[in-house]
């Protein structure tokens, strides 16, 4: 007697067999086979024909419909039920595939039936089969069913052809919430049926036997959760499916896009996934939804995250990168220097000492780091704390931006760091995770940094402070050269420093000249002397690994190099004695020349009574008042009582990496150049005079060189030089800019018709008078773009206010004349045009003649105009005062 009941319909194993769920319990599944009929089947090893044809076309009946099943007889052995099923809209199977032409009645049925109603059933199958076979439909088509199935990706060739588009697929089974086997629809004639992970995500793992031991492996939390929640709305659906990518297992990487959007967004959001950083760089730009989609089920502590604690949000804190510590770590301080952070990069690590591939290039990134961020302002957001372990110190985790830009990124980009795998449930990471990790596979397929796998030779540098005999070698070599390009590479107190120079690959011991310096405590804070300690930390805070330029002059007894500090080109002893953290030492101030500015920073100091200085007494200095030193009345005789008048007309020709501007002063002398450089340029076409330089060209010779942007000839002379590569840099004497060229563009000028007795020099070194350029490199390349906006071209009216024989430079005031060439209102300079447009700022310490009586009206104007900068945050105060304490 046959039997009835209700299911829904989970899958279709063929045209001719279903899957089904009961409507009280989804969890328990049942086969029912369509009685009287035969589907070609679906097989691993190849399809029969038209198997997949006759299976969509039951598929597309009946998939996730309910079904009355009526039980016609069950196999003993097997204990398979066969029947016949009608949907809910009348619909009879397998009648309606035999219609169809997808289902064949077989030759055996009924013929031990007994049953009239059965009979008349099967008769009716037949009939129907007739007219499918009369007009050739579905399975009687006869050819064109055979459909190429392919079970893996088989190579690269697939990802080459399909990776980032977009196919049609079957979701044919769901093995966990991330993996599915789906089959695409290539082609009419060509299906690929592969293992498909879901880009992007991660579910729990469900349960499994293993195959070696037979043994259940339980399955994680939620993760039979997960797959219930894909199967009830992929299994055996009709999909989109976006290729993303493989896995380095070869398994398909992709979105399935389900009708109403992507599955693994809303398994996301219900809690039941997370997201995947693996597949970060495949998915670009679409990753920053599944991470919303994330957010938004921790705000809510759904299932996987109902222990997620949410971050409280530390906010942007303006910070002055202090010291560098490695590629991914640097100590700050805030502006005030009270506050003292350790800051790792978030999500960012530099080479590792211990990795054979990254160690070689420790030095190099921390270099980068540090020509970037040293001594600059940043902001700081903490993204987490990684806790004391193991002898390492806490340290803060967190994003750093300097002028908008991430650090972390630039180092990523640049190939000086990789990014952080973190552990699924690490929530400390970079809010730009994503970013990061595509920058890193740029930087990988770019060969840049690290991942060039072809490392610079370390730099060795020589430590003169071994070697008394290259000292002294060394020591003449440095005195010819003057102001000597370095590094700070530690300060051992605060008038004693390592110093790196680059240059010349050693390394030394400079001592401060011309003062006297309290000596610093130890490691163990121990000993030392009174104010040794501030004086260390000034040196820390301005000097530690900064870039600067020492001049020496000499050396003491246990070979420390004496001479002068300039950092942004401002002299360090002056500020220690200015800070009251050091005193001036009279005799040996004498011998570097810079006798006159140090007792007038230590004068500043005990007026203001600062460190050393807070109990002094003028009274005992009254006696040395009285014998000053020639030096102190030669500064305060430079006090000048009425503003000059001496107005030139003048051109800007150049301005140089300092800042400093080099003018020509039109008149007889520009008249001159231009009848000298005509007969100049006519004596060098001729080609007999085609003569290169006999020898290698000394420093400070005199050469004619062939300007590199026109090809013309200039006098010029020589600065420096390569010999090794046969390049000298030199100074075009008439115009102030400078160039690397080949030794090959240079010729004699022993000419005595072009020499500079004939003429001399008509590039004169001048700067802006009371305005002090930005020391940022981004604020300062700004400043002289805009100077050079305001004066390129242009035929200007210089008022000389100083000029430094000394230096030999003239300080200036430039005024743009107006049409009918009047002369503008005092106030309406250039110079005040770079400070209103926060390009420059009034000097916080201003030269002995800055401090005249004459220029009182117009520094205070300045300081004005600086003020209005500061408050629309123009220019260099975009973030805020910048000037140090």
């Amino acid at each position: 007697m046959s039997k009835t009941f209700f299911g829904n319909v989970k899958s279709v194993l063929s045209g001719d067999t279903l899957i089904l769920a009961s409507p009280n319990n989804p969890a328990a599944e049942r086969t029912f086979s369509l009685a009287f009929v035969a589907a070609p089947h679906l097989k691993r090893e190849g399809d029969e024909p038209f198997a997949f044809q006759s299976r969509e076309y039951l598929r597309n009946l009946v998939v996730g419909k309910p079904v009355q099943c009526t039980v016609l007889y069950t196999i003993p052995t097997s204990g398979r039920e066969f029947g016949t099923a009608k949907l809910k809209d009348g619909t009879d199977l397998p009648d309606e595939q035999v219609k169809a032409g997808w289902l064949k009645v077989r030759e055996d049925a009924g013929r031990k039936e007994e049953s009239d109603e059965v009979l008349e059933r099967l008769e009716k199958l037949r009939t129907l089969e007739n007219a499918a076979k009369s007009e050739g439909k579905g399975l009687w088509e006869g050819v064109g069913g055979i459909i190429e199935v392919q079970n893996d990706l088989g190579g690269p060739e697939f990802m080459n052809i399909w990776k980032g588009r977009t196919v049609d697929g079957v979701v044919e089974k769901v093995l966990s919430g991330d993996r599915l086997l789906v089959r695409l629809l290539l082609s009419d004639k060509k299906h690929l049926q592969t293992m498909t992970l879901l880009a992007g995500i991660r579910t729990p793992s469900t349960e499994r036997t293993l195959p070696s031991t037979g043994a259940v492996q339980p399955a994680e939390e939620y993760g039979n959760e997960a797959k219930a929640f894909v199967e009830t709305r992929l299994l055996q659906r009709k999909v989109k499916v976006d290729i993303v990518g493989a896995s380095p297992q070869g398994q398909l990487v992709a979105n399935v896009i389900h009708p109403r959007g992507n599955i693994a967004e809303f398994l996301l959001q219900d809690g039941l996934a997370r997201c995947n950083d693996f597949h970060s760089t495949m998915l670009g730009e679409k990753m920053a939804a599944l991470r919303a989609a994330e957010k938004q089920a921790q705000s809510k502590k759904l299932r996987l995250h109902k222990h997620h604690v949410a971050k409280a949000a530390g906010g942007d804190q303006d910070m002055i990168v202090y010291k560098v510590i490695a590629a991914d770590t640097i100590i700050v301080k805030n502006k005030a220097g009270t506050i003292e952070k350790r800051i790792s990069f978030s999500s960012v690590r530099g080479p590792r000492t211990g990795d054979a591939s990254e160690a070689p290039f420790k030095d190099e990134s921390k270099e980068f780091l540090r020509q970037k961020v040293i001594g600059k302002q940043v902001k700081v957001s903490v993204d987490g704390t990684k806790p004391a372990n193991e002898g390492f110190e806490a340290k803060d985790m967190a994003t750093v931006t300097q002028n908008g830009k991430n650090v972390g990124l630039m180092l990523v980009e640049a190939g000086w760091a990789s990014v952080v795998r973190h552990r699924k449930d690490d929530t400390d990471r970079s809010p730009i995770y994503d970013d990061l990790l595509a920058a890193q596979e740029k930087a990988k397929e770019e060969k840049k940094g690290m991942w060039s796998g072809k490392p610079q030779k370390a730099r060795q540098y020589l430590d003169l402070s071994e070697n008394s005999q290259k000292a002294k070698i060394m020591l003449a070599t440095l005195q010819r050269q003057k102001k000597v390009p370095a590094i700070v590479d530690f300060c051992k107190a605060g008038s004693r420093f390592t110093i790196l120079i680059p240059r010349e690959n050693v390394k030394l011991t400079m001592v401060l000249g011309g003062i006297r310096a309290p000596r610093a405590p130890r490691a163990d804070g121990e000993g030392g002397e009174p104010f040794g300690k501030e004086a260390l930390d000034l040196a820390n805070r301005r000097c530690n690994q900064r870039d600067c330029e020492v001049d020496i002059h000499d050396m003491d007894k246990v070979g420390g190099f004496i001479g002068e500090l300039y950092i942004n080109r401002e002299n360090f002893a002056k500020v220690l004695v200015e800070e009251g953290l050091a005193t001036v030492h009279a005799f040996s101030a004498e011998k570097t020349g810079n006798a006159a500015e140090l007792f007038a920073a230590e004068k500043r100091a005990k007026e203001g009574r600062k460190g050393q200085w807070h109990n002094w007494d003028p009274s005992q200095d009254e006696q040395a008042e009285e014998e000053a030193p020639a030096e102190a009345a030669d500064e305060s005789a430079v006090n000048i009582e009425k503003k000059p008048t001496d107005y030139r007309d003048v051109m800007i020709t150049n301005i140089d990496a300092n800042g400093r501007l080099k003018i020509q002063e039109i008149g007889k002398g520009t008249a001159a150049l231009e009848t000298l450089m005509s007969e100049f340029r006519k004596f060098h076409l001729s080609p007999q005079n085609k003569q290169p330089l006999k020898d290698a060209p000394k420093t400070g010779e005199f050469v004619s060189a062939q300007f590199s942007a026109d090809g013309e000839w200039y006098r010029a002379r020589v600065r420096s030089n390569d010999r090794a590569n046969k390049v000298a840099e030199v100074v075009y004497v008439d115009y102030g800019n400078s160039e690397k060229i080949p030794w090959s563009k240079l010729r004699p000028m022993d000419q005595p018709q072009f020499s500079i007795q004939k003429l001399k020099p008509q590039a004169i070194d001048a700067s802006l008078s009371f305005v002090q350029l930005p020391t940022g490199p981004d604020y300062f390349n700004d400043a002289i773009g805009f100077i050079a906006e305001l004066t390129e071209g242009k035929r200007l009216v210089g008022s000389f206010d100083f000029v430094d024989s000394k230096e030999n430079i003239s300080y200036i005031t430039l005024y743009d004349p107006k049409t009918n060439n009047e002369l503008p209102g005092l106030n309406e300079s250039l110079n005040k045009e770079v400070v209103a447009h926060g390009y420059g700022m009034v000097p916080k310490k201003l030269k002995a003649w800055e401090r005249s009586k004459a220029f009182e009206s117009y520094l205070k104007h300045l300081t004005d105009v600086e003020s209005q900068a500061k408050q629309d945050r123009l220019g260099m105060w975009e973030y805020g005062d910048i000037t140090e304490d």
